[in-house]
């Protein structure tokens, strides 16, 4: 079985405001990654981290910082999707709960991700599930 590739990219990040800012280079981020990178290779799933400083994100929101956090996953027809768009509101406002929640949601049920506003068809009610 060929492994499933996904990737969590990072964006520059502008922090306007001194809060949401988030250590994605510290002791906690390199124990969540090692830990979610550990469990999805037991499922054939393949977790890489870039960072991409040629765009930067200015940060006044919370909404703002997960726009910093992009997804990929070719296999899956996602070439670079924001963690919000792929989880919807967050609940815990936890960046790492959140990446983890998209990346899961990714791996196992990409399906459940709603194309993006350009891609989307018209529903006519036909039971379809769209």
């Amino acid at each position: 079985m060929a492994e499933k590739e996904i990737t969590v990219m990072f964006y520059h990040q502008n922090h306007v405001r001194d809060n949401w800012k988030v250590n994605l280079d510290g002791v906690e981020a390199e124990s969540f990654f090692t830990n979610l990178e550990e469990e999805l290779s037991r499922a054939g799933v393949s977790l890489k981290r870039t960072r991409n400083d040629a765009f930067t994100i200015d940060i006044n929101s919370y909404s703002d910082l997960l726009n910093a956090v992009r997804i990929s996953s070719p296999e899956d027809g996602f070439g670079n999707v924001c963690i919000g768009h792929i989880i919807g509101q967050s609940p815990k406002l936890d960046l790492f709960d959140d990446i983890r929640r998209a990346v899961v949601r990714i791996a196992f049920a990409p399906e459940t991700v709603p194309p993006e506003d350009h891609n989307r068809k018209v529903c006519h009610n036909c039971g379809c599930g769209c």
